[in-house]
């Protein structure tokens, strides 16, 4: 056969294979323009899953009535004029594929006004043939309005799913936009029936996120903001108790864009690895910024990826930013978005909490005659005032006792326990876990704080405690190598041995002295000295995998990591063992002063709390 030219059809569904995989895919494009054009209100009606209708209106700047035919031919645009234009690109739609693809696999529609226009136009296109331009009555803004999907491609239409999945998946794109955009209302409809409004509300991101991805995640999300090196991270995290069995709430948006990418989904899940339970996936909403040169988004047919022009930058500076904000999640301290939204006024901020007096006849309890209030001291005769007056040196031999079998290293003794007493003098706030008052079979430590009640595991957080501490001794002296007395040669991939080489300063950093020995073996002369009993030889490999896909790699402070939780896990106090109060008091103020706290090593939570109105529901109080 001779080579020819297509004809224009076939090349626009050609263009559609690639384009419109489904019917989310035609909202996700369509939408898109209309966020492009300016639009704050956007109706979208679908049928049958978007199969037989998807109708999309909205109030943009409107496209005039002669450059109807140039929407619907390929390759026309807008939005770019140029390579730089290319280069540089800061709108969501630039390809000029979409509308033509869009058009020559269905009954499309495409009617318009601008508002400085008396009237509005349309054009009709019958599987990628295009009719006249007609007047048309029509509000300012654009009408799209598809049918038929995939009519004249039987093929294509044959891999669509049932109606419910087609439209699942129209609502998760939705879901998705939703999160980026709350300053533009976006209603839905199905088969006549109104299912969605996502109003816009730009000022109240709790609102919006607890539309799209529930209270729940409200209640865990920390919000994060950070700016570096040319790039922005700001968004919100769900705390490590809030994690899901996979990854259907990691939301990614670079300039705007909601994408996918490897390099930063690594690096979340690598921020996280230290509070997850094994297998689980971390919950995030996030938006990268950066200088549009800096990243290609011209890389996918339907924009679903990126590339950076710096990815090992990008990677480190999302793994930190999110490393750092995790460090932060101690007991005691809420830093959710949920908190956030709930928190008093400033003035009330300042005052001293109400417990005591002052709060039960705030809330019309009766009050006993002489209840001190909490800022009051505890009299010497009173339980709390006998307990917190106990030595607290136990605990800081309980402590040295941990740390001195589980890693041989020496530590300082734990902080001692505060005598409530003396914060009272001062005015201030009792501390966030509050003081001890009891131990539930010797699993549990009860304490009292301005809220209510705490509930601590002192098993899980006393292991967090000691591998914190296990780990900041061991960063201090940094990772040592170990020679090895024969060295061990490995056969490789040339594109590990390449790694190996062009990487061999990283790799010394990490405790391998490596060199190549020839095409495709490797020389493996000093490893980990902390890991020295395991697989040189694989822990090799996989550390050459990272620094391939990802510029860097944690998979030997991963190892040394488990190492040290195994043994802070080994080393902390077990159930049934007694703590006096200062003990218990003692640990509550190390929790409060540890890093990733509010988990243990595996990832499960290590407090809980009950405030006073939580309580009354109990016992039914005030009804």
């Amino acid at each position: 056969m001779s080579i020819h030219l297509l004809p224009d059809i076939l090349i626009n569904q050609i263009a559609a294979g690639e384009v419109v995989e489904r019917p989310a895919s035609v909202v996700k494009e369509l939408v898109e323009n209309a966020l492009d054009a300016g639009a704050s209100r956007i109706d979208i009606e679908l049928e049958e899953g978007g199969a037989r209708l998807i109708r999309i209106r909205d109030d943009g700047s409107g496209i005039p009535a002669d450059e109807l035919p140039l929407a619907v031919a390929r390759h026309a645009t807008s939005k770019i004029a140029s390579l730089d234009d290319l280069e540089a690109v800061a709108t969501l739609g630039f390809r000029g594929e979409a509308l033509p693809s869009i058009a020559s696999v269905s009954r499309f529609l495409l009617a318009s006004r601008r508002r400085e226009d008396e009237r509005g136009a349309a054009l009709q296109v019958d599987g990628g043939r295009i009719g006249a331009v007609e007047p048309k009555a029509h509000p300012p803004g654009t009408t799209v309005e598809v049918r038929d999907l995939f009519y004249n491609v039987p093929a294509r239409r044959k891999f669509m799913r049932a109606e419910r999945t087609e439209l699942g998946h129209i609502e998760e794109w939705l879901r998705s936009l939703a999160l980026s955009r709350p300053d533009i209302e976006v209603r839905v409809s199905h088969n006549g029936k109104a299912t969605r409004r996502y109003k816009a509300d730009e000022n109240d991101a709790a609102v919006r996120l607890a539309e799209t991805l529930g209270e729940d995640f409200v209640r865990a999300a920390l919000q994060v903001d950070h700016a570096a090196a040319g790039l922005r991270l700001h968004g919100w995290i769900a705390q490590p108790h809030c994690s899901r069995a996979s990854a259907d709430q990691q939301y990614l948006y670079v300039n705007g864009r909601a994408v996918r990418d490897r390099n930063i989904a690594h690096a979340a899940k690598m921020a996280y690895q230290d509070v997850l339970f094994h297998g689980r996936q971390p919950a995030y909403v996030l938006f990268l910024e950066l200088d549009p040169h800096r990243v290609d988004v011209n890389v996918h047919p339907a924009k679903h990826e990126v590339r950076f022009r710096d990815a090992r930058l990008v990677h480190d500076f999302v793994f930190r930013t999110l490393h750092d904000a995790l460090a932060e999640t101690r007991a005691g301290k809420d830093g959710s978005l949920a908190a956030e939204v709930a928190a008093p006024s400033s003035a009330a901020t300042n005052m001293v909490p109400q417990y005591g007096a002052d709060r039960q006849a705030a809330e019309g309890r009766p009050v006993a005659s002489g209840s001190p209030g909490y800022g009051a001291a505890p009299s010497a005769q009173s339980p709390l005032g006998l307990r917190v007056r106990e030595a607290p040196g136990a605990y800081a031999a309980l402590y040295a006792a941990n740390a001195n079998t589980a890693a041989g290293l020496s530590q300082s003794t734990s902080q001692p326990a505060v005598d409530p007493a003396t914060l009272a003098d001062d005015g201030k706030a009792p501390p966030p876990l509050g003081y001890a008052i009891a131990q539930l079979h010797g699993i549990y430590i009860l304490a009292e704080n301005a809220d209510g009640l705490v509930v601590v595991d002192m098993h899980a957080a006393h292991e967090r405690i000691g591998y914190e501490k296990l780990k900041a001794a061991h960063d201090s002296i940094g990772l040592r190598s170990q020679p090895l007395l024969v060295p061990v040669t490995m056969a490789v991939a040339e594109r590990e041995a390449d790694t190996a080489e062009t990487e061999a300063g990283t790799l010394a950093q990490l405790g391998f002295e490596v060199t190549r020995s020839g095409p495709q073996s490797l020389s493996v002369r000093s490893v980990p000295a902390l890991l020295a009993q395991a697989d040189p030889a694989a822990l090799l490999r996989d550390v050459l995998a990272d620094l391939h896909e990802h510029g860097e790699s944690r998979r030997v402070a991963s190892a040394r990591d488990a190492l040290l939780a195994t043994m802070s896990c080994h080393g902390a106090v077990r159930a049934n063992r007694r703590l006096t109060i200062p003990e218990m008091n003692a640990l509550l103020r190390d929790m409060e002063a540890t890093e990733r706290s509010g988990q243990c090593n595996h990832g499960r939570p290590t407090w809980t709390r009950f405030n006073l109105a939580e309580i009354d529901k109990w016992f039914l109080r005030g009804r």
